[in-house]
């Protein structure tokens, strides 16, 4: 792990975690995996980050499977991290950002779902530990010869199938992620490996 990598790694954590919790707060749905994991939250209780350790969990296993080889542990300290992120955040801005004004909400979304792409993009460029569904859809990526936009597509329909029967927050922008996130992160993927060549320089 190099000290730029390790920079990567947490500002993309970061913002990818606000952006999550911008989803969730605008009302009008989330990503297909964050619906499952409201889903969780709603039926059965604990706290979405909870739920995120939890899930990363039996991914990590699968993973492992798909790969022939040992689960990446590490990948539980990204979840960890991540899980404690969308906790964080969401319980600091709830209160002052939940709103019924419907252009509001769509401002949250619309800025969450660049913020998930933009924080994927860079964190992925620590090659530390990509949280298990960022693995998994890299995976198929490679096993199946799909762009990173179709396999983070099959992957969105799978885990919504699982949000729709727990009650999980399907909306507007649940139909949205589902389409876009994977274009979003191929837009922002170029530009964070760029910037991660660029400052390699500086290190």
């Amino acid at each position: 792990m190099t000290f730029k990598g390790f920079i990567f790694y947490f500002i993309g954590i970061l913002i990818l975690t606000l952006g999550i919790t911008l989803s969730i707060i605008s009302n009008l749905g989330t990503s297909p995996y964050d619906a499952f994991l409201v889903g969780l939250f709603r039926t059965i209780g604990l706290t979405v980050g909870s739920w995120e350790i939890i899930i990363a969990l039996g991914m990590m296993g699968l993973n492992g499977v798909l790969l022939r080889q040992r689960p990446e542990f590490l990948a539980l300290g990204t979840a960890v991290i991540t899980g404690a992120g969308i906790d964080a955040w969401y319980f600091s801005l709830r209160s002052w950002l939940m709103t019924d004004a419907v252009v509001f909400q769509l401002l949250l979304l619309v800025l969450g779902m660049l913020l998930i792409g933009i924080g994927t993009a860079l964190y992925l460029q620590g090659n530390i530990a990509p949280i298990p569904l960022d693995r998994l859809m890299l995976i198929l990526q490679e096993k199946l010869s799909l762009t990173l936009s179709t396999s983070r597509l099959l992957i969105s329909m799978i885990v919504l199938s699982f949000a729709y029967f727990l009650h999980g927050p399907i909306g507007l922008g649940t139909l949205l992620a589902a389409l876009c996130n994977g274009f979003i992160l191929s837009l922002f993927m170029p530009y964070a490996q760029r910037l991660y060549r660029d400052r390699n320089r500086g290190f």
